[in-house]
């Protein structure tokens, strides 16, 4: 029996208590075309080990972006990201499947279990930072929200979301009150330093290589591609946004392009 016909499927709890119904209908159809076995981790340890003990089957996934996200990041930090393809169920909100729309999975339960049973995989490129975190979408370093005078002092939660408001938002040119000081470098050239302010950054993989936009100030753009990127900012460091994660503020931070580093299942 093929791999493709041995599975083990890996039911995020998030997923469970958010469509209990797509979840079973994913595990029937699952099920009904193949040996499958199903897991209920209910933490990321338990989750870990699942994926270590998958042996020869496809792994198949079924919750929302954050769950494939914990996937390919536990599997690339034990190496083993080689060691055959991931299938996605995608289960969730709507925002919380955006990773998984633009990786071209279908989003309904059937579709998907039905591609993840008769699919094909496809190599697909990572991005890496110093810290081993891994990126499998886009991430961007947007301009800070501007501070606007209020007729009363900002609570904590006031500014939390303002912070989190100007993650969301794409870059756009934007005066110098609320532009970014940063210095980009891509594979060792410098393509903006911190005297000159920018409206943000933003870097995704494509064919092997980190495809970077720095968004200036009033609407240019200039733009490289690169095996490494590295972006420095000021004494008080920077946020940025990857896989819908917000991180940070870092002085300083590294991503790296793993080129075919691992292979998602999609439909023929």
């Amino acid at each position: 029996m093929s791999a493709a016909h041995q599975l083990v499927v890996l039911i995020d709890p998030v997923a469970r208590r958010i469509d209990g119904e797509s979840v079973r209908i994913a595990k029937d159809v699952l099920c009904a075309g193949a040996q499958a076995k199903i897991c209920w981790p209910e933490g990321p340890q338990e989750f870990a080990k699942a994926l270590a003990r998958r042996g020869g089957r496809r792994t198949v996934v079924v919750g929302d972006d954050q769950a494939l996200l914990r996937a390919v990041t536990t599997l690339y930090r034990e190496r083993e990201l080689d060691r055959g393809a991931l299938a996605l169920v995608p289960v969730g909100s709507a925002d919380s499947l955006e990773l998984a729309r633009t990786l071209g999975v279908p989003l309904g339960a059937v579709a998907a279990a039905r591609a993840a049973l008769e699919g094909t995989g496809r190599r697909l490129d990572l991005l890496v930072d110093d810290s081993d975190q891994v990126v499998l979408g886009a991430l961007r370093v947007p301009a800070p929200h501007p501070v606007r005078a209020r007729p009363a002092p900002p609570t904590v939660w006031g500014a939390a979301r303002s912070v989190l408001r100007s993650l969301v938002r794409a870059p756009a040119p934007v005066s110098a009150a609320v532009a970014h000081r940063l210095r980009v470098e891509a594979d060792g050239v410098l393509l903006s330093d911190l005297d000159r302010p920018v409206a943000g950054v933003s870097v995704a993989s494509a064919d092997g290589l980190a495809q970077v936009v720095v968004h200036g100030r009033t609407g240019e753009r200039t733009r490289a591609a690169a095996r490494a990127v590295t972006i420095s900012g000021p004494v008080g460091g920077f946020r940025y946004r990857a896989d819908q994660i917000v991180a940070g503020p870092v002085r300083t931070r590294t991503w790296t392009v793993r080129a075919d580093a691992w292979e998602l299942v999609l439909p023929t």
